[in-house]
């Protein structure tokens, strides 16, 4: 845990919490949620009140008439279509810029994320499960790489070097250069920021799904969600980076092998919406 912390400690410019997620994400979990409450948490934010209200009134979401305020935004999308915009302006202040230690061209991480997030969704979906809690997760699965970024940028050809050398994952490559990971460090992260503990594990083990133990089949989630959007093109940085796949994240799900190219159908049926959030500017 020291060695995370110091990793965290020493980034000069830590993107800001999304202070407000873990909260909603409380309430949403709740049977009988005070809106006005929502509509107040949400309101902290101005710009992400804007950036909510201007999606809402985009050519996705849009109903006949133009939301005024987030309560109207809220009667006519619902609650959890409102914090699944609101994650995902928050997912973009974090996401979109370049990572140059992962040679992470401006906007490909987030696009890559909210594409797996989509995804995560939509498996989350077929099994009846909490979606919004596995798109937060999903979206903020590779929040650990903004940290270690930095660290990596002077170094950045040794990484490569390394995972040409040795065929290794870079979750592997990341260890043996730097004694710590991404996926560690952004479970670390978000513990800090509060958010739940299913969530931290699920983002903590999402290349290792069986070792989250009872949050295992969140981390499964992420895992498939991360895949799909590799597998749909949606990667970035060094081809060596190519993750490597494990069937036990199926098996933590009950999915068969065939059931993923039917979601990836799904998810590219989304991309419109996908596309929408991609092109949040908040």
């Amino acid at each position: 845990m020291e060695e995370l912390d110091t990793y965290i400690n020493k980034v000069k410019t830590l993107p800001p919490a999304p202070r407000i997620l873990p909260e909603l994400l409380s309430l949403l979990g709740q049977d009988d949620t005070d809106s006005s409450r929502i509509v107040q948490l949400i309101s902290f934010d101005p710009a992400i009140t804007a950036c909510v209200l201007r999606v809402c009134n985009s050519a996705y979401f849009a109903g006949a008439l133009p939301a005024d305020d987030l309560q109207e935004a809220i009667t006519r999308l619902g609650f959890q279509q409102v914090y699944q915009l609101v994650a995902a302006v928050s997912g973009a202040r974090l996401l979109i810029p370049a990572q140059k230690g992962y040679g992470i061209n401006p906007g490909e991480l987030w696009q890559h994320s909210v594409t797996a997030a989509v995804a995560a969704q939509l498996i989350a979906k077929s099994k009846g499960e909490d979606d919004s809690v596995v798109f937060t997760a999903t979206l903020l699965h590779d929040i650990g790489k903004i940290v270690l970024a930095e660290a990596l940028e002077h170094i950045y050809v040794k990484l490569i070097e390394e995972n040409r050398s040795q065929q290794a994952a870079l979750i592997e490559t990341e260890k043996r250069v730097l004694g710590v990971q991404h996926a560690e460090i952004g479970g670390h992260l978000l513990a800090r920021w509060n958010f739940p503990p299913s969530l931290v594990n699920a983002v903590w083990f999402h290349h290792d799904p069986g070792a989250a133990k009872e949050d295992r089949k969140i981390a499964a989630y992420v895992y498939l969600g991360n895949m799909i959007a590799y597998f749909m093109g949606f990667g970035y940085g060094h081809n060596a980076f190519a993750l490597r796949g494990r069937a036990d994240a199926l098996d933590i799900l009950d999915l068969k092998p065939e059931a993923v190219p039917d979601f990836m159908i799904q998810a590219f049926d989304n991309l419109q919406m996908v596309e929408t959030l991609v092109k949040l500017n908040p």
